[in-house]
């Protein structure tokens, strides 16, 4: 793990972006790890920046979207950040309930139409 004062100019110029764009003074262990290879650093946080940045969906929704697919995923460092993160945008207990519901009843179903082999009603293909 890379920290800010051992931190190459490469790498300090990621983390102060980091820091700018989040409005913060913490780089998380997630982009300290990464940091041990500068360009998988750099890309990751372009891409993280881009896609998580407010467009047609709002940042809660984008945060509790990362939520479910972390939760689907077994990703315990992602499920704490992007809870916090969520919650920070405006998850309430009730919407991380409904949002646990949903991720569940999605795995659930998702495996039952694979194990039975359902094929695709095609009134759903587009």
């Amino acid at each position: 793990m890379v920290e800010y004062e051992d931190a190459s100019p490469e790498v300090r110029a990621v983390y102060d972006d980091i820091m700018k764009t989040r409005g913060t003074d913490l780089i998380n262990n997630f982009w300290k790890a990464l940091a041990s290879h500068p360009p998988t650093l750099k890309r990751t946080w372009e891409s993280l920046k881009e896609v998580m940045a407010p467009g047609a969906l709002d940042p809660l929704t984008k945060e509790m979207l990362y939520l479910a697919v972390s939760v689907t995923n077994s990703c315990e460092y992602c499920i704490a950040s992007h809870t916090a993160a969520a919650r920070k945008a405006g998850m309430t207990d009730e919407m991380m309930g409904e949002l646990m519901g949903v991720v569940g009843m999605a795995n659930e179903t998702n495996r039952l139409v694979t194990g039975y082999r359902v094929p695709v009603d095609e009134r759903f293909k587009s």
